[in-house]
């Protein structure tokens, strides 16, 4: 729009500036090493159908995984703290060009959720350092800005997490116009404060970052900060039509339109997406939700099928990817397609993988519940029961999962077990804590019911096809007889559905490593998927020994209420608490393990 300004912008109102720098790829790279992407376009689909492969020789770098934090606004002006999350993206995004692997700035918002913590809450160095184990990340970057109107001051620092240690002060100073360049240097700076021998150039850093314009990445900033969807929008629109090859805002504009489930705006955002970029996938997968969305099961079964085969076929060529990515299958993918089957009457499809969903996250209790849901379709209440008791399980406050067993029970004609799950239920409910069933239109009413994945979540996936493509480069390099690498490749085989290979990889990890409480946590992990509590335990307890963990201990809780030992649960979760108080999921289930027990001892005041 002619004459528009950005608002407290830093760059020149008449002009643009054109030489600013700043890197297109951001989160962690990896995906496009092997979910890169649809090569066509079908012409009856709104999304590409083929994922390619970056070369090989666009690794570069190894240094770890990066967890960014926005930076700290240490001067009075308050029409700049903008900058604080700028800079935090513009760090995320450097590093991304360079190679690193960075975990997105909505990654770093989703784990101080988890802990109960706003986005912009200021951390203490040891909450920053345990936040970052908990996500085995390796280095952490957070840092701090003064400006007095007309220069800008940024400093930076890496707090590297294994050893603990504080790396030495980066800074950089500039005119506030220069905001781009500035960072790059500081960024290289930064790099080469965690790398005695950083191999790049400053010039050769520079090389590998995009030119970008100041003020679309104001406008593209304040559309991520803004809390009202117009704003964002408003904001996301301006960056755009500023930068129309950068597809940062037109990802962004796709997630605003798909939140408020505007589908038709969110594909015509998502369709900009170039298949190199690394949230293309993502783009793709919520194409398909639309077509669900949309009652439109076909394209999405089309969208979801090809997603779902690219990871494989991207990586045919190489060993080392095919391994990783063989079961590179994705729970969220394999729910979304076998909901579409359903929905075309592929219902012994749709339950393959469902059960494979089921088998690769033990702990999502929306799995089990579709296929209880696809049992009633097919007249078979019996294991219905079965499926919506394992969702029960792993979701003990789920009261739709807890309604749709009485429900099949009684269907069943197991009225005793249905009257037994209705006394358990009021007490952990109340009496009217259950939502009613209704069945009268099953199919249609099993359709609407169904639990769509709206997000797809790639992280561990990006993990390993990095370790994979390292390994593949450089088989003989200090990495692969790691603890890391063994762990990696544990996962691998995790996701693969190889438990006992995964096993033997978390050993050699421990075998380098005892104190490695991410191999502990591994081993627990497929203990408990083998029903083995009591292992699980042993390996949760050793992982607390070698760090303590609020993640880990709510882990070890819910194990403990698989085993009925609800006051072993209840310390745990107390434990986990004191380390982080605001930890949200932890709190929410310790309000459930302490309401059924008030509830007992309010109507007579006795106690227990």
């Amino acid at each position: 729009m002619a004459g528009h300004q950005a608002p407290h912008s830093l760059a020149p109102r008449t002009s643009p500036n054109q030489g600013f720098d700043a890197s297109l790829l951001r989160f962690l790279r990896v995906l496009s090493l092997c979910i890169l992407f649809f090569c066509a376009l079908l012409q009856t689909a709104s999304a590409a159908q083929r994922i390619i492969t970056t070369p090989r020789a666009a690794v570069t770098n190894h240094a770890g995984i990066f967890l960014v934090f926005p930076f700290e606004n240490a001067g009075a002006s308050s029409h700049l703290d903008w900058l604080g999350e700028g800079l935090e993206e513009l760090t995320i995004l450097r590093l991304s060009a360079a190679g690193e692997e960075v975990y997105s700035h909505q990654g770093r918002i989703n784990e101080l959720d988890r802990y109960g913590l706003p986005p912009g809450a200021k951390l203490s160095r040891a909450t920053m350092l345990r936040i970052a184990e908990d996500l085995d990340v390796d280095f952490v970057v957070f840092g701090n800005f003064i400006s007095d109107g007309t220069t800008l001051t940024v400093e930076s620092r890496i707090l590297r997490v294994s050893p603990p240690a504080l790396l030495p002060v980066a800074r950089e100073s500039g005119p506030l116009d220069t905001l781009m360049d500035l960072q790059t240097r500081l960024a290289w700076r930064t790099l080469s404060s965690s790398e005695h021998a950083y191999p790049w150039s400053l010039n050769e850093f520079a090389k590998k970052q995009r030119p970008l314009r100041l003020d679309a990445f104001e406008h593209y900033v304040r559309g991520l900060l803004a809390a009202a969807d117009d704003v964002r929008l408003r904001e996301l629109r301006e960056a755009a039509k500023l930068e129309p090859d950068w597809p940062e805002p037109d990802f962004w504009l796709g997630e605003v339109y798909f939140s408020r489930r505007d589908c038709n705006a969110a594909m015509t955002w998502y369709a900009r997406i170039p298949k190199t970029h690394d949230r293309y996938a993502e783009a793709v997968f919520a194409t398909g939700v639309c077509h669900l969305l949309l009652s439109q099961p076909d394209r999405a079964q089309e969208v979801f099928t090809s997603l779902r085969e690219a990871l494989r076929e991207s990586a045919s060529g190489d060993a080392h990817i095919a391994s990783a990515v063989s079961g590179g299958d994705l729970p969220e993918i394999l729910n979304n397609l076998a909901l579409a089957k359903a929905r075309l009457g592929d219902a012994s499809g749709a339950q393959t993988d469902l059960q494979r969903a089921a088998d690769l996250d033990p702990d999502e209790d929306d799995y089990p519940f579709n296929l209880g849901l696809l049992a009633l379709q097919a007249n078979d209440p019996g294991n219905a029961a079965g499926y919506f008791r394992e969702a029960s399980e792993r979701e003990p406050d789920n009261a739709e999962d807890r309604a749709l067993l009485i429900f099949s029970l009684d269907k069943a004609g197991r009225k005793q077990e249905a009257d037994q799950e209705r006394i358990a239920a009021t007490e952990a409910f109340g009496p009217s804590g259950l939502p009613a069933v209704h069945m009268d239109a099953k199919a249609d009413a099993l359709t609407h019911m169904a639990r769509v994945k709206t997000e797809l979540d790639a992280t561990e996936l990006r993990q390993e096809i990095k370790m994979a493509e390292i390994a593949s480069v450089n088989p003989s390099g200090p990495m692969v007889n790691s603890a890391e690498a063994h762990i990696q490749q544990a996962r691998q085989e995790m996701s693969a559905g190889h438990l006992d290979a995964a096993e033997r990889e978390f050993h050699a990890a421990l075998a380098l490593n005892g104190a490695s409480s991410a191999a502990h946590r591994g081993l627990a992990d497929i203990a408990r998927r083998q029903g083995k509590l009591d292992e699980a335990v042993a390996q949760l307890q050793a992982a607390l020994q070698a760090r303590d963990s609020p993640v880990t201990r709510l882990t070890l809780a819910r194990i403990y209420l698989e085993q009925k030992k609800p006051d072993l649960a209840r310390a745990e979760l107390q434990h986990a608490l004191k380390l982080a108080p605001n930890y949200t999921e932890a709190k929410e289930l310790l309000d459930h393990l302490q309401g059924p027990k008030s509830a007992d001892t309010r109507p007579n005041g006795g106690t227990q």
